[in-house]
């Protein structure tokens, strides 16, 4: 037995195509089916369906960028266009609150005319400053306090100097010739001063 065993091995060493000559004997379909495949026209087809599905693909991603493009392009002009709306009518309700004020201005002006007494004139101008003032301080504006003040130059823009009139006033503010403004806590105008050295 083992003679015949030891040629047995030797038959399979020296002839080692056997297994190869027995997968060649094979048929196409049995081909297809072992290697899990289509046989040679459908995988062509198949190849060319998957060319024309990457294709459409691509077709669609196209117009899709197209789209969100021109959809951006749209979005951009629109929000310029609205910007420039905005800029264009931010002070009218500024516009609308003083309306009141002038209406005052005028009515005191006609008033003044026919007016024999300046005490009623000067209440009646004291009157319309008051709702100018009040009408401001609404839309956010608040006057600056400098006189007395410590000297600083985010807030004071200095015109001159003049020698202090007591110690305790020396790079103080001495006396303001222009009143500095405050627009919801930012510094719209500096207040121009003089300042004791």
């Amino acid at each position: 037995m083992e003679n015949k065993d030891i040629l047995d091995d030797e038959q399979q060493q020296t002839n080692p195509q056997t297994d190869s000559a027995d997968h060649e004997t094979l048929t196409t379909d049995e081909a297809v089916t072992v290697n899990g495949g289509t046989a040679g026209g459908e995988g062509q087809a198949a190849t060319e369906s998957a060319e024309d599905k990457t294709y459409k693909e691509l077709v669609e991603l196209k117009d899709k960028y197209l789209r969100l493009y021109a959809d951006f392009e749209n979005f951009r002009r629109r929000t310029a266009k609205e910007k420039m709306e905005l800029i264009a009518n931010a002070n009218e309700g500024m516009l609308v609150a003083l309306l009141p004020v002038v209406d005052d201005f005028e009515r005191a002006m006609q008033a003044i005319d026919k007016a024999e007494d300046v005490a009623a004139v000067k209440e009646g101008v004291s009157l319309i400053y008051h709702k100018l003032s009040r009408t401001l301080e609404s839309k956010g504006l608040k006057p600056m306090v400098a006189k007395g003040e410590v000297f600083n130059a985010d807030l004071h823009e200095s015109i001159t100097q003049f020698p202090a009139p007591s110690d305790d006033l020396k790079g103080k503010v001495i006396d303001e010739t222009e009143r500095g403004y405050y627009l919801n806590d930012k510094v719209i105008r500096f207040a121009k001063v003089i300042v004791g050295s």
